[in-house]
């Protein structure tokens, strides 16, 4: 089996490679990356070397350079990763997002229906369902939930969401699509919350806080992610979107103030910011569809996989250090330079 993940050098898709190699040692995985700021090829060292992985610098976009992996890889499952996927840079520069997270989904879905695979599976978000209000603690994401996006980036992510079921209810293309809540774990890029707090924290720098910090999430530790994945990939029904979700609701400031106690750091550092620009107020799913159709929960209580993420941050400072002050970018250049 030859499994294409895109986006692989990026947070979920690195920590999805790791599971899978480790889990299916006799299948192919081959990673396509365009290594925007976000990609980080250092993170893919672990395994550069394995006999059954294959890295590839690739744009989605780029329909002719796509069209020849697929020749040479012959791949029989695609999951896509690829995506340009920070709110704040969505609502500085729309045009990026649209370009990679829709027209790039088109590209990829082209490719399969041309050399033909047996799943082609959309990775998205809950940010498509918009947001719930606060004070309805009752109210879940379900996957009938009406899409009703808040900024560009999530804007972008529906309509890849549509066109790959298009691709499905016009071609007969074998598309799943699943939504996810908010991930954290190892290899998470530091301008994302828990990671830029850690940072953050261990340098003694501000920990800035949109608004009051009340905004809620529902929090997935990356590895119950990985394996809701693996799931869907091999048993979930053609056309079918899956709606993964945590069961671990928190406000934002109090993530902050759990990590500041972790570290023993100061609630003094923490500043409060400007709110961002159609800021949703509560994120929650309800799983209640891949648990009865595929038997997944998650696994991972946050009180714990904050731990672990937090003891991984300190044991790899080395890896956010190269991100920060940039030296991660040079990597790529390292390696391939003499080859």
């Amino acid at each position: 089996m030859t499994v294409i993940v895109t986006g692989g050098a990026g947070f979920i898709g690195s920590n999805f490679i790791f599971y899978m190699l480790k889990k299916y040692p006799d299948y192919r995985i081959v990673c396509l990356d365009k290594l925007t700021y976000a990609g980080n090829l250092s993170t893919l060292e672990p395994v550069m070397n394995q006999p059954n992985f294959r890295f590839v610098r690739l744009d989605i976009c780029d329909r002719e350079g796509v069209y020849r992996l697929f020749e040479e890889e012959k791949p029989d499952i695609i999951v896509n990763f690829a995506a340009e996927s920070h709110v704040d840079r969505s609502i500085e520069n729309p045009d990026i997002f649209l370009k990679t997270n829709i027209l790039g989904t088109g590209v990829l879905m082209d490719a399969c229906r041309k050399y033909g695979i047996r799943r082609y599976h959309q990775v998205s978000t809950d940010e498509v369902y918009g947001d719930l209000p606060l004070d309805r603690p009752d109210l879940f994401f379900t996957e009938e939930t009406p899409i009703h996006t808040s900024s560009p980036y999530s804007s972008s992510k529906a309509g890849a969401d549509l066109l790959a079921l298009a691709y499905h209810r016009t071609y007969g293309l074998p598309v799943t699509v699943s939504r996810c809540s908010n991930n954290y774990g190892p290899y998470h890029f530091p301008e994302k919350l828990i990671p830029l707090m850690i940072a953050n924290a261990l340098q003694d720098k501000p920990l800035p806080v949109y608004g009051e910090g009340l905004n809620v999430r529902d929090w997935l530790y990356v590895e119950d992610h990985c394996k809701a994945l693996d799931l869907i990939i091999h048993s979930g029904r053609e056309g079918e979107v899956y709606n993964i979700g945590g069961h671990n609701e928190m406000r934002n400031i109090d993530i902050v103030k759990l990590i500041c106690k972790e570290l023993g750091k100061p609630e003094s550092l923490i500043t409060h910011v400007a709110d961002r620009k159609g800021h949703d107020m509560r994120y929650a799913i309800d799983p209640t569809k891949i648990s009865n159709e595929l038997g997944w929960t998650p696994e991972t209580k946050f009180a714990d996989g904050i731990k672990k993420t937090i003891r991984w941050y300190l044991d790899n400072r080395s890896w956010w250090e190269t991100i920060i002050n940039g030296e991660y970018r040079d990597y790529y250049e390292r390696m391939y330079a003499n080859r």
